[in-house]
């Protein structure tokens, strides 16, 4: 019984997580608007937050407190250094007042404006309430995706 409840409450969190990441997203596009949203992640971690690095094992617990403190604190330093713009716009909030899911793109992998029609790359990092999905295997085309082309030289 424990193992069908497991099973279902994994499956439950895994389309909660990828109608998330498929959700509506705010950018933020100021480096002012960047800080007001690193102190609300902090003032609201009382439930505490997934820090997941893509393509990493997704975490399964959460951090709080110092150890969400020190993250922000890292990843901005990190950001700024190599997002060398007088804008942000690499971090984006499914709401900017209460965020509970945050995409932030690598500044070394954010594609080009002239990428259009091709996937987007995943975010870098994602910074949730809820537990994250093995981000990459779960958006990989399915196989017969994958060999659509074939059919054409049969």
């Amino acid at each position: 019984m424990n193992d069908v409840v497991t099973k279902v409450a994994t499956k439950n969190n895994a389309e909660a997580f990828e109608a998330a990441y498929r959700g509506k997203f705010y950018g933020v596009l100021k480096w002012s608007q960047l800080d007001e949203l690193w102190q609300k992640l902090e003032h609201q971690d009382d439930t505490g937050w997934y820090i997941y690095a893509v393509g990493e094992e997704p975490p399964a617990e959460i951090v709080q407190g110092k150890e969400l403190k020190m993250f922000i604190d890292k990843l901005d330093v990190l950001l700024r250094r190599e997002h060398d713009e007088d804008y942000c716009g690499i971090v984006y909030a499914n709401d900017l007042t209460n965020p509970s899911f945050i995409k932030v793109f690598d500044p070394n992998n954010i594609g080009t404006s002239c990428s259009v029609g091709q996937d987007a790359p995943l975010p870098g990092w994602i910074i949730s309430k809820i537990p994250p999905i093995d981000l990459p295997e779960a958006m990989k085309p399915s196989a017969s995706r994958r060999r659509w082309w074939q059919k054409i030289f049969k």
